[in-house]
C-alpha cells in the first residue's frame, strides 16, 4: 500500500524536526527532512508529498519576527509552489515559528485572495520566554488536523506567541468562519487568563487554519507530545496517559488515506 508522504522543512536554528519526523511516522507517513535551500533549488519537487510541516524551534533567532526572514524567502521562491499544494487538495501544518511563517507567507490570511493578513503574532504580555504545558480546547471548525471538540494538553515554548487582530470584526469573523481551531482554557476547558493563556493572545487564539480548513498553524507544540513517555506527570500516573499531540498527525494522515491516495 502507498503511504502518505511528509515533507519537513528545515532553516537555520530550527530544533524541532527530528520530533516532527518521529510523531509524522508513528502514524505511517515516509517522512523526510529537507533545507528550505533544497527546495527553492528546485532540486525536491512539492508535488510528491501531500503533507509539509514548518517546524518550531528558534529560526533566524527566538526574537520578535523569527520567521521573517524564512517567510521572505518561502514567499518569493516557493509562494505559487505551495499555493498550487494547498489548492490540489493537500495540508500544510505551521508550528510556532512555523506558524508565524504561515502567516507572513499569507497561506494563513484573513481575505480570501491571500492579501495582506489582519492579524499577527508578537511579544508575549509577560515579555519573557514562556515554556510548560497548557490546556487547549479544541472547537468544532473545518480543519482538517482536528475533527472532534475536547480539551487536550501541549507544551509551549515561546517570546513572541500572542496572537493579535486589527480589529474586533476580525476576531468575529474568524469565529464565524470557523478558523479559530485551538483556544487556551483551564482544565474545566473555560477560557483563561495568564499564565493558562501563556502569550496574552486576544480571543486566547491558539491556533487557526486557512479558510479550506488544510492549513492549520499553531503556538503549542504537538510534535512534543506524541508518545505517553512525554508527558511530565507519566512516572506518577504510568499507562493511561493518551498522547493528545498526536491527534494532528492521525487525522493528517486519516485525510490523506481518503482523499490522496
Amino acid at each position: 500500500m502507498t503511504k502518505p508522504r511528509a515533507l519537513i522543512i528545515r532553516v537555520a536554528g530550527t530544533n524541532c524536526e527530528r520530533e516532527t519526523r518521529f510523531a509524522c511516522e508513528k502514524v505511517g507517513f515516509s517522512t523526510e527532512i529537507a533545507h528550505v535551500n533544497r527546495l527553492v533549488g528546485g532540486k525536491d519537487p512539492l508535488e510528491k508529498y501531500h503533507l509539509i510541516v514548518f517546524p518550531g524551534g528558534f529560526s533566524y533567532g527566538d526574537d520578535l519576527g523569527a520567521g521573517r526572514v524564512l517567510s521572505g524567502e518561502i514567499r518569493a521562491r516557493l509562494g505559487d509552489a505551495l499555493r498550487k499544494f494547498v489548492a490540489d487538495g493537500k495540508l500544510v501544518l505551521g508550528i510556532c515559528n512555523g506558524f508565524q511563517t504561515l502567516v507572513r507567507t499569507g497561506l494563513l490570511s484573513a481575505s480570501s485572495d491571500g492579501t495582506e493578513p489582519a492579524f499577527s503574532l508578537t511579544e508575549n504580555d509577560s515579555r519573557r520566554f514562556e515554556a510548560r504545558w497548557v490546556f487547549l480546547k479544541i472547537r468544532f471548525t473545518k480543519s482538517e488536523f482536528l475533527v472532534q471538540e475536547e480539551v487536550i494538553q501541549l507544551p509551549v515554548a515561546h517570546a513572541e506567541g500572542k496572537f493579535v487582530v486589527t480589529g474586533e470584526p476580525v476576531l468575529k469573523r474568524l469565529r464565524e468562519e470557523g478558523r479559530i481551531v485551538l483556544q487556551y482554557v483551564d482544565s474545566g476547558g473555560n477560557e483563561t487568563g495568564y499564565p493558562g493563556n501563556p502569550n496574552g493572545s486576544e480571543g486566547s487564539v491558539a491556533g487557526i487554519c486557512d479558510s479550506t480548513g488544510r492549513v492549520l498553524g499553531l503556538m503549542p507544540h504537538p510534535e512534543r507530545f506524541y508518545d505517553a513517555l512525554n508527558h511530565p506527570r507519566w512516572a506518577r500516573t504510568g499507562t493511561g496517559i493518551r498522547p493528545d499531540g498526536l491527534l494532528f498527525f492521525e487525522n493528517a494522515g486519516k485525510y490523506v488515506r481518503r482523499n490522496l491516495l
